[in-house]
């Protein structure tokens, strides 16, 4: 079993009580916008990171994380990428690969806006953390987190913190 954190959209801000939960699990993947490169090495200190580089990261933040992540957390196969889409409304440079080769989980950032959703047609279940930096217009910051057990994705968990 694989304890994971998912966050995104952090621009540059990382505090005690984000670190509090990277400390309870396994592996952080982070799904773009980091903005500084001193969230990755804080998270990188103390747990496993999965990270891509969304659209305001500088091109140091570039150099280190892709555009896309795609791995295998255990027998789950996972897309990473910051402007992704969701279901019914993927964004054009995913949209095709997705329908070819659609992975389990397909995780995307950018909007700041917390969704979850299946997309029946692909078999995949969409994941967006929304955002828990505190740059942008969301009123509450949230991120997720949740357990891979071979093939079974569970025990999803929505973290919010104020603004």
């Amino acid at each position: 079993m694989t304890k994971i954190l998912l966050l995104s959209d952090t621009h540059g801000y990382i505090d005690a009580a984000i670190l509090k939960y990277v400390q309870q699990a396994d592996e952080v993947w982070h799904a773009g916008d980091i903005g500084d490169l001193k969230v990755s090495d804080q998270i990188k200190s103390l747990k496993p990171l999965r990270a891509v580089y969304g659209n305001i990261d500088s091109g140091q933040i570039r150099t280190e994380f892709p555009l896309d992540a795609k791995f295998r957390c255990e027998e789950v196969d996972v897309w990473i990428t910051h402007i992704g889409g969701y279901p019914g409304r993927y964004e054009r440079r995913v949209k095709n690969e997705l329908r070819l080769n659609p992975p389990r989980i397909f995780i995307s950032g950018h909007s700041h806006i917390l969704k979850v959703m299946p997309d029946k047609k692909l078999n995949l279940i969409h994941m967006n953390p929304g955002a828990v930096g505190k740059h942008g217009f969301q009123k509450v910051r949230t991120m997720l987190r949740f357990e891979i057990d071979g093939k079974e994705i569970r025990n999803l968990e929505v973290i919010e913190f104020p603004r």
